[in-house]
Parts: structure tokens; C-alpha cells; sequence
């Protein structure tokens, strides 16, 4: 008996002292990361002069401080009010953000609703390819992303960005795959009831994948808030650059106000990813806890 109590509690020690290990191990992982975000958040606060100064040197690095050694708004000033040019690509971003996210949304439904409901001859290899299209990098479709644009005329213009991250397969395969779990009873009866497609779409398939058009439509403002690639490839005019573009460029002519763009830049997305993490987490553990 004592010696099944002694193992109890040497269980529970050595349980305990792993939990402590891993909660350790986890606030150090963490600290990692926000590391970044906290010395740029509080060097955006510092007078722009100690940065400046600190560019002009041989090295060329710019000084940063853990600690707060003023405050100031100086640099946000600068960059909002002396330097338009910031807050015009500022809105570039904005506006192909949002193009790119409310298009994949509605383009990524109709193709989920056609792989789920719709049947035809060929679906699951045309659903194959899209697959396959999914797992090539950005780098392999940019040429004929390129030639399709040129050949259509729309070079040098944001369609040229926005059209083909508007098809972009994979808000396709993340609804479809959320689509396939909904319960086949409730279409069967609703086209029993004389209900057809759009009434089945909009009242029925709808509502049951909310989830799933969220965790789209924040993923897809994501990945294209940091658009670099498409942007250097398509765009050609200085002014229509998106923010993300501009940020090199402030690190090389305005260091001083680097902290702030970087501040400024990353707010709206740190925002949407606090309101609405849990939204991506629901409408991509849905799935997986249907499959299983």
C-alpha cells in the first residue's frame, strides 16, 4: 500500500515538474516572438533625430532600445501628415486587400458548392487539379499569370493582382472540404420541397459554413496585406504600390520613421487576428474534428 502511494506521488511530481518545463518552454517561445513587436512598438515612441543620426553612421544600423527613453509622436506625425505618400499606399493595400478578400470569398463558394452539391462527370479530377494547384509555389504561376494579364491587357493595374488571387484554389478546398460534412439530408429534403440551387445556396449551405467563409476571408487579408511578389512583378508605378512595398524603401531613405511604418503597418492585421482568431481556429478545426 505505501509503496503504491510513494509511485502516486512520484507520478505527480514528475507530472507537475513537466507541466512547469513545458509552460516555461512555451512563455520563452513566446517571448521569441513578441520580442519584434514590442522593441518596434516602443522605438515608434522614440524622437526620430536618435534614429536618423544613428542611420547616418558607416554601419548603417539604426538604434533601438528596450526600454523607453522618451515619449514622443513625432514620428507618426511625420509619417501621416509630412509624408503623403505613406497613407496613398497606405489605402493601395486597403483596397486590394479588400478586393482580393471579398472576391476569393465569393468565388471560393460557388466552386465549393459545385465540388459538393452539383454532380458531374469528371469532378473529382478537376477537384484533383485544383489540389495540384494549390501545392505549386507563387513563384511558378507568376510567368503565366504575367502572359495572361499581357494578353488581356490589364498589366500595370491592380486586376492584374486582384483576378488571379481571386481564384486562388485553396478558399475552394478549405469550403468544399467544410461543405462535404454538412448533413446530406437537409439538401435531399429541401430539393424533395422543390427548392432549387439558389435556394439551396443562399438559405441552407450558407448559414452552415460561416465558420468557413470567415477563416477564407481573414486568411485570404492575410496573405495578401504583405503582397510583395505580385505587386514588383504587375505594378510598375511608383505611386500604386502597395504599403508592403514601401516599407524598403522607408528603411532606406527615412530610417527614422522605420519604427512607426512597421507600427503602423502591422496594426491592422494584429487587430483582425485578435478579433478573429477564433473564427480561423472554428472553421478549420470543424473539419477536422467532423473527419475523425
Amino acid at each position: 500500500m505505501k509503496k503504491n502511494l510513494s509511485a502516486g506521488r512520484q507520478s505527480r511530481k514528475i507530472k507537475k515538474a513537466g507541466t512547469v518545463c513545458l509552460t516555461a518552454l512555451v512563455l520563452l517561445i513566446s517571448l521569441v516572438w513578441l520580442a519584434p513587436l514590442y522593441i518596434t512598438a516602443v522605438n515608434s515612441f522614440a524622437p526620430p533625430a536618435a534614429e536618423e543620426s544613428a542611420a547616418a553612421q558607416e554601419t548603417q544600423f539604426i538604434k533601438i532600445s528596450l526600454l523607453p527613453s522618451g515619449f514622443s509622436l513625432e514620428q507618426y506625425s511625420q509619417l501621416l501628415i509630412r509624408t503623403p505618400v505613406y497613407l496613398t499606399m497606405f489605402w493601395n493595400s486597403v483596397l486590394i486587400t479588400l478586393s482580393v478578400a471579398l472576391g476569393s470569398v465569393l468565388a471560393s463558394l460557388l466552386g465549393a458548392y459545385g465540388f459538393t452539391v452539383l454532380r458531374f462527370r469528371g469532378k473529382d479530377i478537376i477537384f484533383l487539379i485544383y489540389i495540384i494547384a494549390m501545392l505549386l509555389p507563387l513563384q511558378v504561376t507568376l510567368m503565366p499569370n504575367y502572359m495572361t494579364a499581357s494578353f488581356l491587357g490589364i498589366e500595370n493595374s491592380y486586376l492584374a493582382v486582384i483576378l488571379p488571387a481571386v481564384f486562388n484554389p485553396f478558399g475552394v478546398f478549405l469550403l468544399r472540404q467544410q461543405m462535404k460534412i454538412l448533413p446530406y439530408e437537409c439538401t435531399e429534403a429541401a430539393k424533395i420541397d422543390g427548392a432549387g440551387h439558389p435556394q439551396i445556396f443562399f438559405y441552407i449551405t450558407l448559414p452552415m459554413v460561416k465558420s468557413g467563409i470567415a477563416a477564407v476571408l481573414m486568411l485570404t487579408a492575410i496573405e495578401y496585406w504583405n503582397l510583395i511578389d505580385q505587386a514588383i512583378v504587375f505594378i510598375k508605378k511608383f505611386e500604386r504600390y502597395p504599403m508592403s512595398m514601401f516599407l524598403s524603401r522607408i528603411n532606406q531613405e527615412m530610417s527614422g520613421l522605420s519604427f512607426a511604418a512597421a507600427t503602423f503597418y502591422v496594426m491592422p492585421i494584429l487587430a483582425l487576428l485578435l478579433y478573429g482568431h477564433e473564427y480561423i481556429k472554428n472553421g478549420i478545426g470543424l473539419i477536422s474534428a467532423k473527419e475523425r
